[in-house]
């Protein structure tokens, strides 16, 4: 385990020199060490801390205050999906962003990691220059994947039973979208069906910088912590159903 004192300074912004901090958590040895090394070698990276399991990992971000969270799912004891719940619950502002490492792209225990708040997801197999431009768009505040894979893990979760993944939290009823405005709900269904924050902005004839802003807005009212939660809880209160045209 990797623990440096924190105190050291938490950089928010790498453009302007300061490093994007990471916490590396997974079980496996060879995995997590090869990751970290990967990371530490890039430049405006530094590694913070490394965990072998969720109740770990938990700790470490709270001591250590990472910008971005690798995070494994399938661990002994607190899963991943319970660490990302744990880990965001408690951050002090700002929270981390949390990408979530898997095998398969449609890792059942995905779904619960998105509507626990994490970013994005990364296949354990992704070459280097993926994982790094991952980290740094994570870090940026965008979704990890690209709109055809948004479009095509939302669709299958919402084809899942009513029961909902294996391991997945038990979310509740989704929020409504009663404090939603007229735009804001527009912005939102046009990112759940996969559109750009460019190309919504483009459909709305107005800027990017106004579509985030209404989507900044959008996740605080609702109490999301993500773009890929945002586009779940769309979903899941019917705003946009799977399989609608998302006039690509």
């Amino acid at each position: 385990m990797t623990d440096p004192d924190p105190a050291a300074g938490r950089a928010t912004d790498p453009a302007a020199g300061g490093p994007i901090r990471l916490l590396v958590v997974d079980d496996q040895f060879l995995v997590r060490s090869g990751l970290a090394a990967l990371l530490r070698a890039a430049p405006g990276m530094e590694v913070v801390g490394e965990a072998s399991d969720g109740a770990e990992a938990v700790a470490l971000a709270a001591r250590t205050r990472p910008d971005v969270v690798l995070m494994d799912i399938r661990m002994p004891g607190m899963t991943g999906i319970q660490a990302t719940e744990r880990i965001l619950a408690e951050a002090v502002d700002p929270a981390p962003r949390v990408l979530v490492l898997t095998t398969f792209d449609l890792d059942e225990y995905v779904y619960g990691a998105l509507r626990a708040g994490a970013s994005g997801f990364l296949l354990k197999d992704a070459g280097p220059e993926r994982l790094l431009a991952a980290v740094t768009a994570v870090h940026g505040g965008d979704a990890l994947f690209a709109p055809a894979v948004t479009r095509r893990l939302v669709e299958a979760f919402t084809r899942m039973s009513d029961t909902g993944p294996p391991g997945a939290p038990d979310a509740g009823p989704p929020p409504g979208l009663t404090a939603l405005t007229g735009r804001e709900a527009e912005v939102l269904k046009l990112v759940a069906r996969g559109l750009s924050n460019a190309e919504a902005a483009d459909r709305l004839f107005i800027s990017e910088a106004t579509v985030k802003t209404h989507l900044n807005r959008t996740m605080t009212k609702l109490g999301l912590t993500s773009r890929a939660q945002a586009v779940v809880v769309a979903y899941e209160t019917g705003l946009v159903t799977p399989g609608s045209a998302g006039g690509m």
